[in-house]
Formats: structure tokens, C-alpha cells, sequence
């Protein structure tokens, strides 16, 4: 089959929609035919993106907010820090979607087009996907479609990270928008799991609020709203408010090793293991896959990339503890943000640092539980 596009992006969400822009952005590849398909319109401000990045990234355009102070918060401790050269920055799903969908819309060999996906195949011959009765081929094809969740073995964790969201607006001067609170260990879970809440102040009055649990299985909608409610009332001690946004979602935390690629079929996203397995962090692994996915087609080479060993390694571990209750995560998270300097810490996260500055990070976790999680994972 003569393939009709160079390539074809599978879904049209943060990885699909990256990988083109990322695509648009270098001079060689901005004139490859490439097909990109969703099965629907991106009309909504559906769900926010939060990352730390040192200087200027792809998107800097629509950053929305960005601080260079975040806190920490446990019932026992209060940590607030500088964190340049690194900047929290929130982008806008809307904003991103007409960001990009903008940007395909200006480049003639770019199209778009909204169909659920009958199948991809890719065998010897030849890669593509059928819409409805017809084959479309490709060099490619690069697939975002979400994961189910699969059969896990022994040594294989998954937990939910799942959150409700509201965006409220308050009649007086409240928060300190110089600050974003990331973790906020002040609340109530479910039995054995692990609960806390986030604010990101977009000024004085206004502010995006989320409640999120790290657990095997989803809660009814009235539990994040009762403990959203209770966290806003007793914690943040705001009683008057108005909701003008909601938003909610789920997120696999999972060591699972997902499926890279079958041929010519080319996992991205959370469907390609860019889902940061002990935090949930996406956005900046997106991007940081998409540029190496570039770097490969620049040169030849079948861009399929391998994730670190070491680094899948670490997140096991963590994930273990976790999804055992072995230890308790506000005081790992405490005992991690406050025995560290928050660079390194994010430096760890991005799966940047060397052995060197493993150690250090590991030695100021819990030794006796950690060691012995380890060992559980590996035997």
C-alpha cells in the first residue's frame, strides 16, 4: 500500500498535539505530510497543566502562570522554597489546544480531521490506520490513544492518581500569588491511601484548587467535593467563594512496562511510558520525548526511544511503598522536599541526575523501609 502521509498522529491531545508542534517547529520536518486524528473538537478547558522547567520552553507563549516560590505542607511542617533557575508553570488546556490547533491550521501540509479509529496496523509492508471503511498509510504512525489497564505481574504497581479540581474566586485579597502550594498533606483520605491538595493562586482573589489521591480505585464525585469543601473552609479558612471552573481526572501511576511500539507504530504519551510512574508529572517528559523523537527521524534512525532503566528502577520503589502503605507519603514526600535542595529534587524527578546524586537523594529517604521495599521489588 503506497502510503499517502509521511506521518500519522493518533489523538490529538498533550502528546499528539506536541509531537506536531514539535514537528512545526523544525524547518525539515514542518514540510512532511502528516495526518492528525481525534475523534473530537477540543472545545473545553478540560484539565491544566503544571511543570518546572529551567528558561524557555515550546509553549512559553501560553504559560498562563508561572512562580519561582512553591511550599510544602504536612501536618508537622511548613516548607516554602526558591526554586530558580526552575519556574512553576501552569499552561491551560484551552489555551494549548487553540494554540496548536491554530498552528496546524496555518500549514498546508497539516490536516486534521475528527473519526473515531477503526484499527492501526503495521506489519512489513506497510503502517497506517482504517476510518471507517478506509485504509490510510503512513511512514508512521504515532499513537496517543490511552492505555487501558493491563494485566499486571508481581513486580508490576498501579495506582490512580485522581483529582477534582475547582477554580474559585474570593470577594478579598487571600492568597499569596507569589506561591504555589504543590503539596498539601492537611487532609483526609480513604483507608490506606494518600490525599492532598494543591493551590496555585492566579492572584489575590483567585485561585485554582485541587484535591487528589494517590489509590487502586476511583471515589464517588461528592467525596472530592465534600473533602474540597472542607480543605477550602477549616485549611485555607475561606468560607465565602464562587466556582468557576471545575476540573477532574485520572492518572495512571504505574511501573507497567508499556509497549513501545509495534512495527511502525509508535507509542507517545502515557501509552508510550511518558507518565512519570511515582509522580504522574506528563507535560515535560512529552516534550523531552518528542525532541528525541525528532532528533531520530532527522537522522534516519526509527524513532523509538528507550526510557532509563535506572530511573523505571527508582520509581518502582517508590511505587511499591506506596502501593503497599509500607510508608506513610506525606512523611517520604516531607523527608524528600525538606532533606534536599528542591533543584536537586527536581533534578531527580526529571530523571536527570547522575549516580552520584541518586545517592544522595535516596540516603535522605527512610533507609530501613526503603531497603527493604527494594528488596521485596527485586526478589
Amino acid at each position: 500500500m503506497k502510503a499517502k502521509y509521511d506521518y500519522i498522529i493518533a489523538g490529538a491531545g498533550c502528546a499528539g498535539l506536541s509531537l506536531a508542534m514539535h514537528m512545526i517547529d523544525n524547518d525539515e520536518l514542518s514540510q512532511k505530510k502528516v495526518l492528525i486524528i481525534d475523534r473530537e473538537l477540543k472545545l473545553n478547558n478540560d484539565r491544566t497543566w503544571c511543570f518546572w522547567e529551567k528558561g524557555e520552553g515550546l509553549f512559553e507563549s501560553i504559560v498562563y502562570k508561572r512562580w519561582e516560590q512553591i511550599s510544602f505542607n504536612t501536618e508537622h511542617n511548613y516548607c516554602r522554597y526558591s526554586i530558580l533557575p526552575y519556574q512553576y508553570k501552569m499552561i491551560r488546556g484551552i489555551d494549548f489546544y487553540n494554540h496548536c490547533l491554530q498552528s496546524i491550521k496555518k500549514k498546508p501540509n497539516f490536516e486534521l480531521v475528527h473519526h473515531s479509529i477503526n484499527h492501526l496496523f503495521s506489519s512489513d509492508d506497510s503502517t497506517g490506520v482504517m476510518l471507517g471503511e478506509e485504509w490510510i498509510a503512513a511512514e508512521y504512525v504515532f499513537n496517543s490513544i490511552p492505555p487501558q489497564k493491563p494485566l499486571l505481574n508481581s513486580k508490576e504497581y498501579w495506582l490512580w492518581q485522581h483529582f477534582k479540581g475547582w477554580l474559585i474566586q474570593i470577594p478579598a485579597p487571600h492568597f499569596d500569588d507569589l506561591v504555589a502550594t504543590i503539596m498539601d498533606f492537611r487532609v483526609q483520605g480513604t483507608e490506606g491511601d494518600s490525599a492532598f491538595c494543591y493551590v496555585l493562586p492566579l492572584s489575590p482573589t483567585l485561585a485554582l484548587v485541587e484535591y487528589t489521591l494517590f489509590s487502586h480505585s476511583l471515589l464517588d464525585p461528592p467525596f472530592y467535593e465534600k473533602e474540597l469543601l472542607n480543605y477550602i473552609n477549616s485549611i485555607l479558612g475561606i468560607k465565602d467563594f464562587e466556582i468557576l471552573e471545575v476540573e477532574e481526572g485520572k492518572i495512571p501511576m504505574t511501573n507497567y512496562n508499556f509497549d513501545l511500539s509495534q512495527n511502525n507504530i509508535i507509542n507517545i504519551g502515557t501509552n508510550g511510558g511518558q507518565t512519570k510512574g511515582s509522580t504522574g508529572y506528563t507535560f515535560n517528559f512529552i516534550q523531552k520525548h518528542s525532541k528525541q523523537i525528532i532528533e531520530n527521524l532527522l537522522h534516519h534512525k526509527k524513532p523509538l526511544i528507550r526510557s532509563s532503566s535506572k530511573f523505571r528502577f527508582y520509581d518502582s520503589i517508590l511505587l511499591r511503598l506506596l502501593d503497599k502503605s509500607i510508608y506513610p507519603a506525606d512523611l517520604l514526600f516531607d523527608k524528600l522536599f525538606s532533606r534536599n535542595k528542591i533543584q536537586q529534587v527536581f533534578k531527580f524527578l526529571d530523571n536527570e541526575s547522575d549516580i552520584g546524586e541518586d545517592l544522595r537523594i535516596i540516603s535522605s529517604l527512610p533507609f530501613k523501609p526503603f531497603l527493604n521495599t527494594a528488596l521485596g521489588h527485586l526478589l
